[in-house]
């Protein structure tokens, strides 16, 4: 698999946009979508897109348990800090969700 840069990141060509396995679409049985996952890395791709607002949260929990073990080979990209309607700004949800989510995750991915 060719690899580009993304800033200081050296990544696959191809990344996985993964909102359709828990979000969009319907969304996926969980075994399949963490079989995806894993064919992917083994196919070489190193790039994962998901967001916050798939599930909420249940795409990255999903990425945490596909790619357990694996973390140091790949890259999660999530976009987060949707304004909801309370119109907090970003800064404050970005706060939020690393006081709800961020170790967890975290571990969930080692």
């Amino acid at each position: 698999m060719e690899t580009r840069r993304l800033g200081e990141l050296n990544v696959s060509a191809v990344g996985l946009g993964c909102m359709g396995m828990s979000h969009a679409y319907g969304g996926q049985p969980e075994a399949e979508s963490i079989a995806t996952l894993r064919r992917a890395v083994d196919l070489g791709v190193t790039l994962f897109d998901t967001a916050e607002v798939y599930g909420p949260y249940e795409n990255e929990v999903l990425l945490g348990k596909a790619l357990k073990g694996l973390r140091d080979k790949v890259v999660i990209a999530t976009k987060f800090g949707f304004q909801d309607r309370s119109r907090r700004k970003v800064r404050f949800r970005a706060h939020d969700w690393l006081e709800r989510n961020a170790r967890e995750r975290e571990e969930s991915c080692r």
